[in-house]
């Protein structure tokens, strides 16, 4: 059933793969920026580190129709590699461009059983969701998650991948690897954003209710990766969901066994974006205190995505083995420097705005990013470079956007 015999598919891999292992070869691709990135998450960095994701512009810089493979797991192995040579070409960020192929196990995972519904105005616009937990009674509709690995499925996609490509760059299967967790985005899933807001006042104990159903949902889920040992390291070149990239010499966490990976030997992630406007005191209470019970197995923490949490901070600080915490591009790092000092990289996230406008501004983003990097001077910040849903069909934006986040740290940091 999973036997693969596409040769085409092969031809279209191995170009690819010889030009990213030329360019890992560069150790000003690799092995410098592994090393910073090291230091940097360990709190011993010299300067901020700059990363860029290009998230919905991803459409523009790679369509989905470009790609030629045709076997899904090639397909996701060319699109990996075409990523690659396409940060390398435009981006050049301090991403480091590395040779390893990971081919992902074929692992599934029910969640809640339930599909959300949801109102789109495009394919590429906003949505809304359309609730369908009318009542308390609703969420009986929901279900544990369940994780199932099918290991044949698994090893056929990385036979096929090492064969392809396997004399050229290492290839891996690997599996879970990104643990980040959002409890009130699942619950406006399925109950909507103004609901879940008037819930908090009209229906407190279902929102706990549901809280715990969907810490328990997640605990659940944990353990059948452990138990089918499924879960990967990430101290690599993984996206860390709050910020950046993984690497750290700070895991594995002692008594580390390669064939069997904990929970204490990677990160994990929560956020609650959806609480921007809600109170310190009802974020503890209604999501906080969940979300510092599903991170405290993980051996580094982030937290926080796209809502301020400057005046949230005691109790984000809570975390166990808190490494990074998000600054919005709405949020005054000033109010973030004294409190985080040098214990915690704040990640900060400067608007994406300037990349989508008719006319590119380049003054505009000089004096954002100076500024900023003028509050963060005593704490440890990165600059991430996220939401950005469009380039304008330009990526040469992203090179221009990190031309002068690098100067701005060089002007204004040393």
């Amino acid at each position: 059933m999973y036997r693969y015999d596409c040769q085409n598919d092969k031809k279209i891999l191995r170009p690819l793969a010889a030009a990213i292992r030329e360019i890992a070869a560069d150790p000003e691709n690799n092995e410098k920026k592994i090393e910073r990135w090291k230091r940097h998450n360990s709190l011993r960095g010299d300067k901020p580190m700059v990363f860029v994701f290009p998230d919905g512009a991803w459409t523009e810089l790679l369509p989905e129709s470009s790609l030629e493979c045709e076997t899904p797991v090639a397909r996701a192995t060319e699109r990996e590699l075409r990523r690659r040579l396409i940060r390398h070409q435009y981006i050049r960020d301090d991403v480091p461009i590395t040779a390893e192929i990971e081919v992902k196990k074929a692992i599934t995972n029910t969640m809640w059983g339930v599909e959300p519904l949801r109102e789109r105005t495009g394919e590429r616009g906003a949505y809304r969701m359309l609730p369908i937990i009318e009542e308390p009674s609703d969420w009986k509709k929901l279900s544990m998650p369940v994780v199932t690995h099918d290991e044949k499925r698994s090893q056929s996609d990385f036979d096929f991948i090492a064969d392809a490509i396997g004399d050229l760059v290492p290839v891996s299967l690997v599996g879970v690897k990104d643990f980040d967790f959002h409890l009130m985005h699942w619950y406006c899933d399925y109950r909507g954003l103004d609901n879940l807001l008037f819930d908090l006042y009209d229906e407190p104990e279902m929102v706990h209710e549901v809280m715990r159903f969907f810490t328990d949902g997640v605990k659940s889920m944990l353990r059948q990766y452990e138990e089918q040992n499924l879960i990967s390291l990430n101290n690599d070149r993984t996206f860390h969901y709050t910020g950046g990239v993984g690497y750290t010499d700070e895991l594995p966490a002692p008594g580390f066994r390669p064939d069997r990976v904990r929970l204490c030997d990677v990160w994990g992630a929560a956020e609650a974006q959806e609480f921007a406007q809600v109170s310190p005191e009802m974020h503890e209470e209604f999501v906080l205190q969940y979300e510092r019970e599903l991170l405290e197995p993980f051996g580094l923490n982030g937290y926080g995505c796209c809502d301020d949490l400057s005046a949230k901070l005691d109790n984000v600080l809570k975390i166990k083995n808190l490494r990074r915490v998000a600054v919005c591009p709405w949020a005054d790092i000033a109010k973030f420097t004294p409190v985080l000092k040098k214990g915690y990289i704040m990640t900060w996230k400067p608007k994406p705005m300037p990349l989508a406008l008719e006319e590119w501004n380049p003054t505009e983003v000089k004096g954002e990013l100076e500024q900023g990097l003028q509050k963060a001077r005593g704490g440890i910040i990165e600059l991430i470079l996220r939401d950005t849903h469009t380039c304008r069909n330009d990526p040469t934006r992203f090179g221009k956007w990190v031309e002068i986040a690098r100067k701005a740290i060089d002007d204004v940091w040393e």
